[in-house]
C-alpha cells in the first residue's frame, strides 16, 4: 500500500563500519558542542536532564553563545532558562509544557508551531540541522544494541540527522496523576458509553478526561490502541481483554504508539514486551494511515471553545502546541469505513468557575481545531454532534451542553452573533 513518501514505521537498522560508541566522561563527551549549534533534545519520559545540566555548565565553562535547543515537551528543570546562561542557551519548543510555559511568554524561549507529524520533516528536509542530539537510551542488549525507549515520535529523525549523538541511560521521568473530578469522570461515561464501539480503534490524549474514558472501558470488547501516546489507562484494559487489537486492519495484535509517559509500572510492563510497537510519529499520526483502520475514535481536549472553533491558548498566552490532535481528528472524519468520531472533550467550567464554551475565543488565541473538524464536543452536561450543522444549530448544541450557569449569557450572545435562540435552534 502506498501511503506518501514515509512508507512505513519501520527502518533498517545496521552496524556501520569503523563506528563505534565512545564511553567517556560528560565533560569528554560536549566537547564536540560549539557556539550556534543547534541540538535535537529527547524529550517527555526519556528528557536526559542530566545532560542537559551538562550542557548549561559546559556552555558557561566555555564561554559558549548561540547554542539552540530543538524539542518537543520536556519534563524536569530547564537550567538553560537561568539568568547566566539564557543568552547563552535558547529553546526552539515544538511543543511547550507547563515547565516552560514562563520562559516562552516572557520571550526567554521560543514557541514553534507545527503539526506534531510534520516535525520529523523539519530534520529531514534539512530545515532544521542538528549538529548535535541528546538523547536517553536503553541499557545494550546482549549485542549491543541500545533502543529509543519511550520516545520514537520524532527522535529517531532528530537522531538520524544529527552529526554527533551523545547519550545516556537514567531513570525515566514518571507521570504524576491525581484523582479524576466527577465532572471528568462523567464526560469520561458519556463518551464510553455512546461513543466509543466494540472494535473501535482509539486514539487518546494525556490527561484527567482521557485517562476517565479508559477507567469507564473495561465492558468493551476488540478495542485497539493506535495513538500517538498513551499512559497508564491502558494496561487495565489489556488485562481484561478489553484491549485485544483483534479487529484492526494495520499490525492486528499490537499496540501502535510513538511515545508513552507513565509510571514505573508501565514502563516495566513494556520492557521487552511485544504486544507495543514504537513508531516514527511521521507514519504514526498520519491521517493516511490513522483512516485505515476500523472505527477510528479520537478523543482530545480544548483549553476553551467558541461557538464554532477550538483553541490551544489562553489569549495571547502559549501553553502547549499542535501536538497531534489535528492528525487524529482528521484521520477518524476521513475513516475508511465512515464510523470515525472525533471529539473534543472538556468540562463546561473552570476551576475558576468561568465558562470553557464562550462566545468568542479571546483575542489573539491560537487555535488547533477548525470548526470543520470536529464532529463531538463533550462535557459532563451532554454530547453535541455538530458535523453537517450550520452555525445557529451548532450554537444551539452547544449551548445545551454549556454549564447551566452560563447558559443565559451564552444564549444572549448566540442570539446577537447569530440570530439563534436556545428554543428555536
Amino acid at each position: 500500500m502506498k501511503v506518501g513518501a514515509f512508507l512505513d514505521k519501520r527502518e533498517i537498522a545496521f552496524p556501520i563500519d569503523g563506528k563505534t560508541p565512545k564511553l567517556c566522561s560528560m565533560q569528554d563527551a560536549f566537547g564536540c558542542v560549539k557556539s550556534g549549534d543547534h541540538i535535537f533534545v529527547h524529550g517527555i519520559a526519556a528528557t536526559p536532564t542530566p545532560l542537559l545540566k551538562g550542557l548549561c555548565e559546559h556552555a558557561k565553562a566555555n564561554d559558549l553563545r548561540g547554542i539552540t535547543l530543538h524539542h518537543l515537551h520536556l519534563e524536569g528543570e530547564t537550567p538553560w532558562t537561568a539568568p547566566d546562561v539564557n543568552k547563552r542557551i535558547r529553546s526552539n519548543s515544538l511543543f511547550t509544557g507547563a515547565n516552560l510555559r514562563k520562559a516562552v511568554n516572557e520571550g526567554i524561549a521560543d514557541f514553534n508551531s507545527c503539526f506534531l507529524q510534520e516535525v520529523p520533516l523539519l530534520f529531514r528536509k534539512k530545515v532544521i540541522k542538528p549538529n548535535v542530539a541528546l538523547l536517553h537510551v536503553s541499557p545494550p542488549d546482549e549485542r549491543g544494541y541500545c533502543s529509543l525507549g519511550t520516545s520514537v515520535d520524532t527522535a529517531r529523525a532528530g537522531a538520524g540527522n544529527a552529526d554527533h549523538i551523545i547519550d545516556n541511560s537514567f531513570l525515566l521521568h514518571e507521570r504524576r496523576v491525581g484523582k479524576c473530578s466527577p465532572e471528568e469522570k462523567k464526560i469520561g461515561e458519556l463518551i464510553a458509553e455512546h461513543l466509543v464501539d466494540n472494535g473501535a480503534t482509539l486514539q487518546m490524549g494525556i490527561g484527567a478526561v482521557p485517562d476517565a474514558c479508559l477507567a469507564a472501558l473495561s465492558n468493551h470488547k476488540d478495542l485497539g490502541i493506535h495513538t500517538e501516546m498513551f499512559s497508564d489507562g491502558i494496561l487495565d484494559l489489556i488485562k481484561c481483554n478489553a484491549i485485544t487489537n483483534a479487529k484492526k486492519a494495520l499490525f492486528p495484535g499490537r499496540v501502535i504508539v510513538s511515545f508513552v509517559y507513565g509510571s514505573k509500572k508501565l514502563y516495566d510492563y513494556l520492557n521487552n514486551n511485544p504486544l507495543i510497537e514504537f513508531g516514527d510519529v511521521q507514519w504514526v499520526n498520519n491521517p493516511t494511515i490513522i483512516r485505515v483502520n476500523p472505527k477510528v475514535t479520537a478523543i482530545n481536549s480544548a483549553v476553551e471553545i467558541d461557538l464554532t472553533v477550538v483553541a490551544d491558548s489562553a489569549g495571547t498566552r502559549f501553553l502547549s502546541g499542535f501536538g497531534g490532535q489535528v492528525d487524529f481528528i482528521r484521520g477518524a472524519a476521513l475513516g475508511d469505513d465512515g464510523l470515525g468520531k472525533p471529539i473534543i472533550a472538556l468540562p463546561s467550567i473552570s476551576k475558576g468557575g468561568q465558562s470553557k464554551i464562550v462566545p468568542f475565543i479571546a483575542e489573539g488565541s491560537g487555535i488547533v481545531t477548525s470548526r470543520g473538524h470536529v464532529h463531538y464536543v463533550v462535557t459532563e452536561y451532554g454530547i453535541a454532534q455538530l458535523w453537517g450543522k450550520n452555525m445557529r444549530q451548532r450554537a444551539y448544541e452547544l449551548i445545551k451542553i454549556a454549564h447551566p450557569s452560563q447558559r443565559e449569557l451564552l444564549e444572549k450572545a448566540a442570539f446577537k452573533r447569530l440570530k439563534v435562540s436556545l428554543n428555536n435552534g
